[in-house]
């Protein structure tokens, strides 16, 4: 499934958080994230990959839940593809238009349904980066930082996977994962994850 990079993992309680690079769509896990418009339609990017691999009977079952505030999420089936299900991560509305909070948000409404879906693992795009332009790196630092202070707090997810298109993907996210490890809440050092 990796890359030439291969990947990196920290351990944030319990839960194993890994970057890798790779496909997505080709994930077993219990559910894949799409970075999604507030119509839920899937035509580019990411959606349009998944809705490829598993199928037109995902974005028909989402557009039926549809429309969806920015920074929500929802949750359908994942048609062929390996995952369970599909977490609609609505980080745009039909402006294309991205920001740090929509994308905060809708990291952490995916890992609530995530949680609420009762799955052990749960795999992530960077959300924003696409079709929204928004900039890798901090894309990178806000869904690490999301993902890492939701574990903290106590999760049943086993495992958090953020599976990266390309090697300035994965660079750009493996450093993340670090930085949002060695921080606290309030901005000072802590070992609250474990290298891998």
């Amino acid at each position: 499934m990796t890359g030439g990079l291969g990947a990196s993992e920290r351990r944030v309680g319990s839960t194993r958080v890994r970057v890798v690079q790779g496909d997505l769509t080709a994930l077993a896990v219990g559910a894949v994230v799409n970075a999604a418009n507030d119509r839920l339609w899937m035509g580019g990017g990411v959606a349009g990959a998944i809705a490829r691999r598993g199928g037109p009977e995902i974005e028909r079952e989402a557009t039926a839940c549809g429309p969806v505030p920015i920074g929500d999420a929802v949750a359908t089936g994942a048609g062929r593809l390996p995952a369970r299900y599909v977490i609609h991560a609505v980080t745009m509305g039909q402006d294309l238009v991205t920001s740090e909070g929509y994308i905060r948000a809708a990291t952490r409404s995916a890992l609530r349904v995530a949680e609420s879906l009762s799955v052990e693992s749960v795999a992530f795009p960077a959300l924003g980066t696409g079709v929204g332009g928004f900039p890798l790196d901090r894309a990178a630092s806000v869904m690490l930082q999301e993902a890492v202070a939701h574990l903290r707090a106590g999760s049943a997810l086993r495992e958090v996977i953020f599976a990266l298109y390309d090697s300035a993907a994965y660079e750009a996210f493996a450093a993340a994962l670090d930085r949002a490890c060695d921080q606290t809440a309030d901005g000072g050092r802590e070992r609250g994850c474990a290298s891998c």
